[in-house]
């Protein structure tokens, strides 16, 4: 049943780091005039981090990196890219396979989402966050 819970929070952070993500994108492009490749970067960076903050603080609180605050960060951020590239190489893949999703890659969306969010839980559950906490 741990895993559920966890999924669920994980899911949770997910959701509210695509509306930090997708907000910060949008004002920089609309109020700032930024590039939106550039703004994406900054956007990502951002929205990671707080993704990083309610997951370790939620749905791995019971758990422990066995690293420095930074190092953490820095794993979660690798962790994550990677899941970013994984979801990119999906969402391509689909348009590819699918051809005629072309007209609603929001479909292609979804399966790079959906595939991303697996290997970033298990990255995270396997890699960054493996050891339960020791309590005193």
């Amino acid at each position: 049943m741990r895993h559920g819970r966890e999924l669920m929070l994980f899911a949770v952070g997910g959701g509210i780091g695509f509306v930090v993500d997708a907000a910060i994108l949008q004002a920089l492009v609309s109020l700032c005039g930024a590039n939106p490749y550039v703004a994406q970067v900054f956007a990502f960076l951002v929205a990671a981090t707080v993704t990083w903050w309610w997951n370790r603080s939620r749905t791995f609180a019971g758990r422990s990196s066995g690293r420095s605050l930074l190092g953490e960060w820095l794993h979660w951020m690798a962790l994550m890219g990677f899941g970013a590239v994984v979801n990119y190489a999906a969402y391509a893949g689909s348009l590819l396979l699918f051809p005629s999703w072309r007209r609603w890659p929001v479909l292609a969306v979804a399966v790079g989402s959906a595939v991303a969010a697996v290997v970033n839980y298990a990255g995270a559950r396997m890699m960054l966050y493996k050891k339960p906490k020791e309590h005193s």
